[in-house]
C-alpha cells in the first residue's frame, strides 16, 4: 500500500489508521501470524496501532500484548500469568531516556559516576536474560535518544556529568549485549530521533500530556522503524536493485548526450552528485544485495556508460544488465526469473514518474520509491527500510559471486544434451548433517527468506531452531551444496518432529539458487538413512499452498510419496512407506 512507504505522512496514518487496517486485512494476502508483547515505559497504544499497520503492509499479522504503563520491568521479572498465557513470538521494549531515574549530580567524582552507569544498565541486562531464558524469542530494545536539554551546552557530551555523557556510554553498553547475543536488536531510536529533529520529537507537551516519549507525528516513524526490524527477522526484505540508467546511474541521456557529455565523477556537482548514488548501491552490493539494470536504451550505449574510467559502477557489478527497448516490468520479471527470485524481491529505481506507475501496476509487491531530486535518492532509498539487517552471514557476502557462478552454470547447461551429463560435469559435494551451532544463524535465515520451494511455510525465529536442535523429539537436516564454479552455503532445510515410529516433516526448505540440481534427492536419501537408525518407518509430508510455493506443489509425489488427502483449499497430506530395499535418489551429488 503506497500510503504506508516511505516517505509517509504521519498524521494521514494516525487519521486513517482504521480504514487503512480494514483495506489491508481485506487484501488475498497469506499473512504469517506473530504475537508481540510490547513492554513499555511509557505510553504505547498508538505505536501499537501505526506497528500493525506497516506490519499488515509487509504482510505478517501481529497480535499484541501491551504492558501497563512503566510495567514493562516487573512484567518480566516477576512474572504476568497474562504475558506467559499470551507466549509471545516477539518482545519489543519500548524505553526512552524518560525511564532514566539518576542523573549524575556535579558533585559525583568519576568512580560514582561509572557506578550509576552500570548499576542502570545491569537492571537491563538482568530484564534481557531473565527475558531470553523465559520467552525464548527474539528481543527488540530501544537505546536511548539525546536529552532534550544539556545541563553544560556542548561540554555535556565531554564531561563525566554530563547527561549526553550519561545516555552515550549506557548505550554503548546497550550495543556490547547486542554484539553478543544473537537474537537481540537494537531499535536506534537515538539516530531516529536526531533525523526527526530532537527538538520536535521530545516535545515535553507530549509527555506531560499522555506519556508518550515522543511528539504524536513522530509515533509512525518509530514504529515504521521496528516493523523494518520484524519484517527482516521474518525473511521480507529486498533482495536485488532494478536501476534504470539514465539520470539514475548519471546525469543525462546517454542516447542523446553521448558517452563523453553524462554528468558522472568529480567534474561537476550534478556528476558528484550521481557519483555519490553509485557508491551508495557499490556498499549496498558489498552486503549482498544484487544489482541489476533494466533500462530502455541501446545495450552498447548503457556499456560504453560504465566502462567511463570515472564510473564507479562497472559491467561486471551487475548479475544482468536488460538494455534494450522491452518494457520494464517485463525485463524485471525476466531477470527474475534467470536468477530465481521473486519479482517482489526487487526495489525498482527509475527518475521516470510514468515507468515507475507501470511497475507498481504490473508487478504487485515490488517495491517502486518516489524518487524526487538525484540529491535526495540515497536518503529516499535508504530510509525506506527496504535492506534492514538482523542477521549477516558470510552468505551474504558472497551472494553475489554464487550469483555469479550461477551464471556460468547456466551458460555450461547450454553446451550438454544429456541433462545428467551436465550435472554430473559440475562435480557436485554435499555435505549433509544435524544441525551444527555454526549455521545456526543462516538456517534461522533460510527458514524465514525461502517462500518458493517451501512446503509449510512455517517461520523459525534461531532460538526456536536451537531449541528443536536440541530436542529428542526431532530429525534436524542442513544441505550446503559446492561444485567446480564456488559454494553455495547452506541451502536446504529439513525439520521433522517423531511421533512414535512416524516421522512428520513441519519444514523442508530450498534456496532456489540450486533448483533442479538434484539436492532434494541428496536429502531425501539422508533423511531416509536418519528415519532407518531411528526405527522410523514412515514420513508424512504436507503441503499448505501459497501464492508463492506453487512450484513444489507436487514435490512429495517426485519423492516417491501417496497422497492421501486434500482438502478445497490444496491442503494436502502425503506418506511414505520406507521400504526395506530403499535405493537412492541421487546419483550426481557426492555426499559428505
Amino acid at each position: 500500500m503506497q500510503e504506508l512507504e516511505y516517505p509517509f505522512n504521519p498524521e494521514y496514518l494516525i487519521k486513517k489508521k482504521k480504514s487503512l487496517k480494514r483495506l489491508l486485512l481485506e487484501k488475498d494476502t497469506n499473512f504469517i501470524d506473530v504475537r508481540i508483547a510490547i513492554l513499555g515505559g511509557s505510553t504505547t497504544d498508538e505505536i501499537k496501532n501505526m506497528l500493525e499497520l506497516f506490519l499488515l503492509n509487509y504482510g505478517i499479522r501481529p497480535s499484541f500484548y501491551e504492558s501497563e504503563y512503566n510495567m514493562f520491568y516487573e512484567d518480566v521479572m516477576f512474572g504476568n500469568d497474562e504475558l506467559t498465557n499470551f507466549s509471545p513470538d516477539l518482545i519489543y521494549f519500548h524505553t526512552s531516556n524518560r525511564n532514566i531515574p539518576i542523573w549524575p549530580s556535579m558533585s559525583d567524582t568519576k568512580e560514582t559516576v561509572d557506578s550509576l552507569i552500570n548499576t542502570f544498565y545491569q537492571k537491563y541486562e538482568l530484564l534481557w536474560n531473565k527475558a531470553i531464558d523465559t520467552y525464548h524469542c527474539p528481543i527488540i530494545q530501544n537505546n536511548f535518544e539525546p536529552p532534550f536539554w544539556r545541563m553544560q551546552g556542548n561540554r555535556d557530551a565531554v564531561d563525566i556529568h554530563g547527561r549526553v555523557y550519561f545516555i552515550n556510554h549506557i548505550n554503548e553498553l546497550f550495543y556490547d549485549f547486542a554484539r553478543t547475543h544473537s537474537n537481540f536488536y537494537i531499535h536506534d531510536i537515538n539516530y531516529e530521533a536526531s533525523s526527526y529533529g530532537l527538538e520536535k520529537w521530545s516535545d515535553p507537551y507530549f509527555w506531560h500530556m499522555y506519556k508518550y516519549a515522543m511528539c504524536l507525528s513522530a509515533v509512525p516513524y518509530t514504529a515504521f522503524n521496528v516493523a523494518n526490524i520484524i519484517k527482516s527477522i521474518y525473511g521480507k526484505n529486498i533482495k536485488a536493485f532494478a536501476l534504470d540508467m539514465d539520470n539514475t546511474l548519471w546525469g543525462g541521456i546517454i542516447g542523446d548526450d553521448g558517452v563523453d557529455n553524462i554528468e558522472i565523477g568529480q567534474e561537476t556537482s550534478e556528476g558528484q552528485v550521481f557519483s555519490e548514488f553509485q557508491s551508495y548501491l557499490m556498499s549496498r552490493k558489498q552486503l549482498g544485495i544484487l544489482l541489476s539494470v533494466v533500462s530502455k536504451n541501446d545495450e552498447q550505449n548503457a556499456l560504453e556508460g560504465l566502462r567511463r574510467p570515472d564510473s564507479i559502477l562497472r559491467e561486471e557489478d551487475f548479475v544482468e544488465i536488460k538494455a534494450n527497448w522491452n518494457p520494464k516490468d517485463i525485463n524485471l520479471k525476466t531477470i527474475a526469473k534467470d536468477i530465481n527470485l521473486l519479482p517482489e524481491s526487487f526495489v525498482f529505481v527509475d527518475d521516470n514518474p510514468a515507468e515507475r506507475a507501470i511497475v507498481r501496476g504490473n508487478i504487485p509487491g515490488c517495491a517502486v520509491p518516489e524518487l524526487t531530486e538525484p540529491e535526495h535518492y540515497i536518503q529516499t532509498i535508504d530510509k525506506a527500510g527496504y535492506f534492514e539487517i538482523t542477521q549477516f552471514s558470510e552468505d551474504d557476502l558472497k551472494r553475489n559471486a554464487m550469483y555469479e557462478a550461477n551464471a556460468k552454470r547456466m551458460k555450461e547447461e547450454a553446451s550438454f544434451e544429456n541433462y545428467e551429463d551436465y550435472l554430473i560435469s559440475l562435480e557436485m559435494k554435499a555435505e549433509i548433517k544435524s544441525f551444527e551451532s555454526v549455521y545456526m544463524s543462516r538456517i534461522a535465515q533460510l527458514t524465514n527468506k525461502s517462500n518458493q520451494f517451501n512446503l509449510t511455510t512455517k517461520r523459525y525465529s534461531q532460538a526456536e531452531i536451537e531449541n528443536v536442535a536440541s530436542s529428542d523429539n526431532y530429525v534436524t537436516l542442513y544441505g550446503k551444496l559446492k561444485d567446480k564454479f564456488g559454494d553455495n552455503g547452506v541451502v536446504s532445510v529439513i525439520i521433522g518432529n517423531i511421533k512414535s515410529d512416524i516421522l512428520h516433516i513441519d519444514l523442508w526448505i530450498m534456496s532456489c539458487r540450486v533448483l533442479k540440481r538434484d539436492m532434494e534427492y541428496a536429502m531425501m536419501d539422508e533423511l531416509v538413512t536418519n528415519c532407518q537408525s531411528l526405527g522410523i518407518n514412515k514420513i508424512m509430508g504436507f503441503y499448505y499452498p501459497t501464492a508463492k510455493n506453487s512450484m513444489v506443489k507436487d514435490f512429495y509425489s517426485l519423492m516417491g510419496f501417496t497422497k492421501i488427502s486434500e482438502d478445497e483449499s490444496g491442503n494436502s497430506t502425503w506418506e511414505f512407506v520406507i521400504p526395506k530395499d530403499y535405493k537412492v535418489k541421487n546419483n550426481v551429488i557426492k555426499i559428505n
